[in-house]
């Protein structure tokens, strides 16, 4: 399956290197574009959801590093759950 990353910027300036299963992250994401936390988080869920559901139609189980993936973000989402006009901006996939 081809693979795809994706690099974001929290709102705090962090940047961090994601990873999908799938390219379905690039019918989610637009680099360039800022979202909202919830927003992110959300379409991070279902993308990443669909991600390691092809990887379970094709090999049998679910990826892991697709859940370990959305688990890290929604951890560090957590940080500026406080924050009300915290974005999460898509910087480049590869």
């Amino acid at each position: 399956m081809p693979v795809m990353h994706f690099r974001i910027q929290w709102p705090d300036g962090d940047e961090a290197n994601c990873y999908s299963p799938s390219l379905v992250i690039g019918d989610f994401f637009t680099p360039g574009h800022a979202y909202a936390l919830e927003d992110f988080v959300e379409r991070s869920r279902q993308a990443l959801g669909i991600a390691s559901e092809r990887v379970r139609a094709k090999y049998g189980f679910a990826c892991s590093a697709a859940l370990d993936q959305l688990a890290q973000i929604e951890r560090d989402a957590a940080r500026f759950r406080d924050r009300p006009d915290a974005t999460v901006k898509v910087i480049e996939f590869s």
